[in-house]
């Protein structure tokens, strides 16, 4: 997913928080026992990256996730799901809630802090959150008549005089000349399924797939749905022979064939006429297509005796809602949800239904104010504008960059879920936001390989395995191979930096510590680990031309007061987040407790 529109053809142009959503359950595309049907001696497939993992060493129990690789029956553990709250059973998958270990103690938050230095970070934050936003008005109002601006900025809300970041091209499709055939086509989805679910909901299976085909036929033609229909056919085929690692390698394959060439060049042909949004609907129907059949196969190869149909793949790949754009919702869950004859709503679903509807509506129209002042996406395409720019306004650029790519990524799971929860499904939730991460670990899941993530060489070779594959989703290039390179660093850089922490003498002064110095001195590290996560991400948001020149002033040029005072103010951002999540925490072990009082 993820490059914007100036970088070179070598991926499709999805959002890049949607990079993590994308690969949200590949580690999932498997049945839950499917690891004992391989002989010991042969490891499992690796897992890739997904928006919800666990820390190491412990889960946040808000963020639970279904192991990546199954388990068998006696270990097998659901810490949370995707879905929401549930009460934890207690089993032995790294990350889980366990008996042994409290959400507060998994978390690694032991103690508050003062109320009156919590006040102190949330004025330091927001004072510099406001201070740069004045800086990047001002810029975006000095630069609105540039020249460099004048394919991507253009005229808005004329009556003030207000212009409009149309960078993204994209988001300005999907909400302009998109807008009424995804706003026709979803109402249609979900029309059509209210009135099979109230005539005949034994068949609303078979009416997702017909619609979502004839969908399919009218934006795209008949020839690419003949396409995928046959890598359909071809992973059906293969899930026959009952062998998951065929499954596996495979599926790989067909998801090579739509990234690289010459076979992308002469699959892309099979669609009839063009439009703007082609080549993104192309990649994330094929991409997509390819891992769900994956996550078919694998489930058929674990369970032989259940004999999935051809039928049952394509209602699960035809499903209009997540047919472009995704999430991966695994092949078991859906069959086993949409195959209720009479589904029933939890009590105040419908309430959540609108209130996730309105959510999306407001992110919208927020974006769309934002844009008519904050010019945050032209502006990195002018590197001697940007070199103009104060420190503090060019750190919030940066900053400013990753948030919206996160927003537009929750906008698209917000649309998508409410349909699915609309047709009595439960999807995957949106990625946690870029503002709440501060370590890696948090934005990838490989357990099967790395284990519990404690030991450096099998966490080396978890995360080279996760970003092979990523790097093959994205499509190989060389601004791909640089974002990979970095992720995959500083998940082990992480990992080395916690395990020098762990040794004498610095456990020993660690635990001189008071509780509360040891949360803050842990809290400077995640503040440079904040901005790892930023200038690592901005390759592929921007450029690597921009990460360069963000480095050079914040890090090199700036300091040290500059980068000094960057990390003060993303050290208050830290604090506030881990009080968050301590209270969160706290909320959590407290119910735990009432419900094994009732």
């Amino acid at each position: 997913p993820l490059l914007p529109p100036h970088h070179p053809p070598c991926s499709s142009l999805w959002p890049a928080a949607l990079q993590h959503s994308a690969l949200l359950h590949f580690a999932q595309l498997r049945s839950r026992k499917a690891t004992s049907s391989l002989p010991s001696s042969i490891p499992p497939p690796p897992a890739v990256t997904t928006h919800r993992s666990q820390p190491r060493g412990g889960g946040d129990p808000r963020a639970g996730h279904t192991p990546p690789w199954p388990q068998s029956p006696a270990d097998r553990t659901v810490a949370r799901s995707d879905a929401g709250p549930r009460s934890p059973e207690v089993g032995s998958v790294p990350g889980s809630l366990t008996a042994a270990s409290s959400p507060i103690q998994a978390m690694g938050i032991k103690t508050a802090l003062p109320a009156a230095e919590l006040g102190l970070y949330s004025l330091v934050l927001s004072g510099a959150l406001a201070y740069a936003g004045r800086g990047l008005l001002e810029a975006s109002q000095d630069g609105a008549h540039r020249k460099a601006f004048r394919e991507s900025v253009r005229p808005g809300w004329e009556y003030i005089g207000r212009k409009m970041d149309v960078a993204d091209f994209e988001w300005v499709m999907w909400f302009t000349s998109f807008r009424n055939v995804i706003i026709f086509t979803l109402s249609g989805h979900v029309l059509f399924a209210k009135l099979c679910t109230m005539v005949a909901p034994q068949l609303r299976s078979w009416m997702y797939a017909v619609y979502g085909a004839l969908a399919v036929v009218g934006i795209m033609g008949p020839w690419y749905l003949l396409l995928l229909l046959g890598h359909c056919v071809g992973l059906y085929v293969v899930s026959l022979f009952g062998q998951p690692w065929l499954c596996l390698g495979v599926g790989l394959a067909s998801l090579a064939s739509f990234k690289l060439d010459p076979l992308i060049s002469w699959q892309s042909g099979f669609v009839t006429g063009t439009f703007d949004l082609q080549e993104v609907l192309f990649h994330g129907g094929s991409g997509f297509t390819v891992l769900r059949c994956t996550s078919f196969a694998l489930e058929s190869c674990a369970h032989p005796d259940r004999r999935y149909s051809l039928a049952d793949l394509l209602k699960y790949n035809f499903y209009l809602p997540f047919f472009f754009f995704g999430p991966i919702m695994t092949f078991d869950r859906f069959h086993a949800q949409v195959s209720q004859v009479e589904p029933v709503r939890p009590e105040g679903e419908l309430w959540r239904i609108r209130a996730q509807a309105g959510l999306s509506v407001v992110a919208i129209l927020a974006v769309d104010v934002f844009f008519h002042f904050f010019y945050i996406l032209t502006i990195p395409s002018d590197l001697k504008f940007v070199n103009r720019l104060p420190d503090s306004a060019l750190a919030g650029l940066a900053y400013s960059n990753l948030v919206y790519d996160w927003v537009k990524a929750a906008v698209l799971f917000g649309v998508v879920n409410t349909v699915a929860r609309l047709d009595h499904l439960d999807p995957p939730q949106p990625p946690k936001c870029i503002t709440a991460l501060y370590v890696f670990a948090e934005t990838y899941v490989y357990d099967h390989i790395g284990g519990e993530h404690s030991a450096v060489i099998p966490e080396l070779g978890a995360t080279i395995a996760t970003f092979a594959i990523t790097t093959l989703w994205l499509g190989p290039c060389d601004v791909v191979y640089l974002w990979s390179c970095l992720n995959c660093f500083g998940l082990n850089f992480e990992l080395w930096v916690q395990k020098l922490a762990e040794m004498e003498p610095l456990a020993q002064i660690e635990t001189s510590l008071s509780e509360q110095m040891s949360r803050r001195v842990r809290a400077v590290f995640g503040a440079m680990n904040f901005w790892a996560i930023v200038m690592y991400n901005l390759v592929s948001l921007n450029s690597p031309e921009f990460t360069e020149l963000v480095v050079q002033r914040l890090l090199l040029s700036g300091f040290p007061q500059t980068t000094l005072a960057i990390l003060f103010v993303t050290y208050c951002g830290v604090q506030l987040v881990k009080e968050r999540e301590r209270t969160l925490a706290l909320e959590e072990e407290q119910k735990q407790d009432k419900e094994k009082l009732e």
